[in-house]
């Protein structure tokens, strides 16, 4: 590969300028876009392809975790590298086992974030390490978004007509949904859920 294509998103104006021009004074690149969002990102993976794609894990109406879940399984798209200052200490372990592939943290130096685009363009996987054995073991990683934005409003004690309200969808969808999630995660009922969803944070 002569020239890696690849676009980049932040949710930052600060951290897109300089990424900017990290990539623009490498000549292994050639950055064709720029997105503020992860809607702005997949418009672009819609748009044109290329090779690359480095998003952040926290951005705008649709989290790096959304982009990944969206593009999972989709023929000829870009690879993709999470780049992220998040505290959330599973973001890595989330993102390689949703089909990213490559991880770089923001306290890294800007050189390590270029080496691991050139490791991914030639069809490497650049992560720190993770413990491959714990992968399976966190069974929220299983969960689809939807399923996520449920166990996140189950601890607020919203009943499920709350929730319908609240998703835009009806209660008979709701019930469908949290009969997954349940089931995902092996429990019988929304309080075991929420206290299995309470005990991950603490420990992660």
């Amino acid at each position: 590969m002569s020239t890696i294509e690849i676009v980049v998103a932040d949710k930052s104006p600060l951290v897109l300028r300089a990424l900017v021009r990290l990539f623009e004074e490498d000549e292994r690149f050639n950055l064709l876009a720029t997105a503020s969002d992860g809607e702005r990102f997949l418009e672009a993976c819609r748009r044109f392809p290329f090779h690359v794609g480095v998003i952040g894990w926290e951005m705008p109406f649709v989290s790096g975790r959304g982009v990944l879940e969206r593009l999972k399984g989709r023929a000829g798209g870009p690879r993709i590298v999470v780049h992220t200052g998040t505290s959330d200490a599973t973001a890595s372990r989330q993102a390689m086992m949703l089909g990213a592939a490559g991880f770089c943290s923001k306290a890294e130096p800007p050189e390590r974030l270029l080496d691991v685009c050139g490791a991914v363009a030639a069809g490497r996987m650049a992560f720190p390490f993770v413990d491959v054995a714990t992968l399976a073991d966190d069974p929220l990683t299983r969960l689809t978004m939807r399923e996520r934005m449920l166990l996140e409003s189950l601890t607020s004690g919203r009943t499920n007509a709350q929730l319908a309200r609240d998703l835009g969808i009806s209660v008979h969808t709701v019930k469908f949904h949290l009969k997954n999630l349940y089931d995902k995660l092996s429990v019988g009922n929304r309080a075991q859920a929420v206290a299995l969803s309470m005990s991950r944070r603490q420990h992660a």
